[in-house]
């Protein structure tokens, strides 16, 4: 059974909270059975299960039911213009699927909710072990009930680095320490908790893989920056994820 501990929240983070818990259930159900697991490949060539869809279909009906005058962005349906544009959900129902599909247990469940232009409530939800990841502007972010931040660590030897399409940090000192994990919204998370200490992004990213994840680093005291290391509030010219003292190196490894 799903059971997360969590500090009091706003009445909207409690709905996004809900809505991730209620939709991991049959993603987790499922990831227990993958022999019966039902895949297609979609017109980008990438692929979504039954079990995408599913929770999609959970995700779209617990937060219109919650708000229904918001829009609503999900990688797996049609944009929903809501009656009041100036609110958005935007929602990645099983971010990791490649991993879900093989039964690699790292993928998670994404939600953010978008005011005019800015991100101001984030939820990235991983059933498999329990670990809810949110935040809302000006709050802090946590992990749970605790508080979490970026990390602290300023050398080169002992960073974790992950990386997205770049090849960034591919030098012989760093061979050890780079991961690529298979889930964008779980590796800003990680960042964000300090488990990871420079994120590198990809050259075209979905807005549903990284609009939780952006305002998960900002309040855990990360940075956000484009690729020449000048920092940025577009998520499409995010390319490089860190803490304050590690953004010139993580500029300068992008760079190499």
């Amino acid at each position: 059974m799903i059971s997360v501990k969590l500090p009091n929240q706003s009445s909207v983070m409690t709905v996004m909270t809900k809505a991730a818990v209620k939709a991991s259930r049959g993603l987790l159900r499922d990831f227990t059975e993958l022999e019966n697991l039902q895949v297609s490949v979609k017109s980008n060539r990438t692929f979504v299960t039954a079990a995408d869809l599913h929770a999609d279909r959970i995700l779209r009906k617990e937060l219109s039911f919650a708000r229904p005058k918001y829009s609503m962005l999900t990688e797996e349906s049609q944009e929903i213009q809501g009656e009041d544009p100036s609110y958005k959900w935007i929602v990645d129902p099983l971010d990791g699927t490649v991993n879900y599909m093989h039964g690699f247990p790292h993928w998670a469940v994404s939600i953010a909710l978008k005011k005019d232009s800015e991100i101001i409530a984030a939820v990235t939800y991983d059933p498999v072990k329990n670990e809810m990841f949110w935040a809302e502007k000006g709050c802090g972010a946590y992990m749970n009930d605790r508080k979490i931040r970026v990390s602290r660590k300023k050398e080169i030897s002992d960073l974790l680095i992950s990386f997205g399409a770049s090849c960034a940090g591919s030098s012989k000192a760093l061979v050890q320490s780079i991961r690529r994990t298979g889930s964008t919204t779980l590796d800003m998370a990680y960042l964000a908790a300090g488990r990871i200490d420079i994120l590198y992004g990809t050259s075209e990213p979905n807005e549903w893989d990284v609009a939780a994840g952006l305002l998960l680093i900002k309040e855990a005291g990360g940075v956000l920056a484009d690729k020449e290391g000048h920092p940025t509030s577009d998520y499409k010219k995010t390319m490089i994820m860190t803490n304050v003292d590690l953004l010139p190196l993580a500029s300068k490894l992008l760079s190499q």
